[in-house]
């Protein structure tokens, strides 16, 4: 209980309010101190579709009495906020106070959680870093994270991470007033789509790299004893780029498919068909991760498997010459025990006969190593 009344102290609104303008927008940031930048990048009204154009700074408590005056819904873009920044907002929206912890602390799970008033969603965002060659310290994906509290009429979105603005999302809703006319909802929805959309986007552009990776590996070309630790740390790191991928995709599945198969008292009836398309192409992607992952494994156990075999090779390649240089030296032994009596010891061609005899059979098993592949 102590835990509950901390988060509900998070939770109440503070008094003093500050605003900035975010660039490229009509509306203004707002937080508790004006020595503190705002964490919110956007607040606006909507009212049939369209953005109710605001005649100065507009805060989210300005916002809300205009939608519980006149209608409509308010949406509020926040980044990175911390625990004082969200407090005032999280109090003014009546929103738990364990979604608020969730929101504010980040590195959360995918998810969808459902309180009496409102929905709370986690999606994990990707983001490809391009690079101009695989190395085994490349970073391939960039994670960030997308918090989104559903309401009535409210919609918030908390954003982590340098990736994932939604401006560009903002801006395009604002054109289909049709469908901005469902409300949270709709935004709900558009939200879940980009980010599934940039999955599709980022598993086009992994599944280049694995290709590069493999076709290096089984290159006819290649000398396994000049690349195989590289390669072998290439594919590792390869494969630990895409179970950071895994984590953000598998998760948002099941939350995907009960939003488009169970009815839900937030979630416009007509909204809900569209969730359907975004799980859809959400399994797609979750499949091809999964054969990512699975296809780095065999492509890792192949390499290693080439390296054990260019190891084989050299020690067949050593063994065979220690069985060359073998002749020479037990007869070089046989010749170095200085008895008295010993046989060609005295004679006149013995040092060349006995060299010849030895060279011979150097000769002779020497092709016959290289003949069966030794060599």
């Amino acid at each position: 209980m102590s835990m509950i009344r901390d988060l509900r102290a998070v939770v109440r609104p503070s008094s003093r309010v500050s605003l900035r303008k975010d660039p490229g927008t009509t509306s203004y940031d707002t937080t508790r101190d004006p020595a503190t930048p705002s964490a919110v990048v956007d607040c606006a009204v909507y009212r049939d579709g369209a953005r109710v154009p605001a005649a100065g700074p507009l805060s989210p408590q300005e916002a809300m009495r205009q939608v519980r005056r006149d209608g409509g819904f308010v949406w509020i873009g926040l980044h990175e906020p911390t625990e004082e920044e969200f407090a005032g907002i999280a109090g003014e929206f009546g929103l738990h106070p364990l979604a608020v912890e969730d929101a504010v602390q980040a590195h959360q799970r995918p998810k969808l959680e459902r309180y009496d008033d409102s929905l709370f969603t986690v999606f994990k965002t990707i983001h490809y870093v391009e690079h101009d060659r695989l190395t085994a310290n490349s970073e391939v994906v960039e994670t960030g994270e997308v918090m989104c509290f559903t309401g009535r009429d409210f919609f918030i979105t908390v954003r982590h991470g340098g990736q994932g603005s939604l401006r560009a999302l903002r801006h395009r809703l604002q054109d289909d007033p049709e469908l901005l006319a469902k409300g949270p909802s709709a935004v709900l929805h558009a939200i879940a789509d980009h980010v599934v959309d940039g999955y599709i986007a980022v598993a086009h552009a992994v599944q280049d790299d694995i290709d590069e990776v493999e076709t290096e590996v089984f290159s006819p070309g290649r000398k396994g004893g000049v690349s195989r630790g590289v390669d072998s740390a290439r594919i590792y790191q390869l494969k630990r780029e895409v179970l950071e991928f895994k984590r953000a995709v598998a998760p948002l599945l099941r939350p995907m498919q009960l939003l488009s198969e169970r009815p839900m008292r937030l979630i416009d009836p007509d909204i809900q068909k569209y969730f359907r398309d975004v799980a859809d192409h959400l399994a797609r992607v979750q499949e091809q991760v999964m054969g990512f992952d699975e296809l780095l494994n065999s492509i890792l156990q192949a390499n290693l498997a080439q390296a054990s075999v260019a190891q084989n090779e050299d020690m067949r390649k050593i063994t065979a010459w220690a069985a060359i240089i073998a002749v020479p030296t037990m007869v070089c032994g046989v010749y170095g025990m200085n008895f008295e009596h010993m046989p060609e010891l005295h004679w006149r061609y013995g040092y060349p006969v006995i060299m010849g005899i030895t060279a011979a059979i150097c000769l002779g098993i020497h092709r016959t190593l290289k003949r069966n592949g030794w060599l």
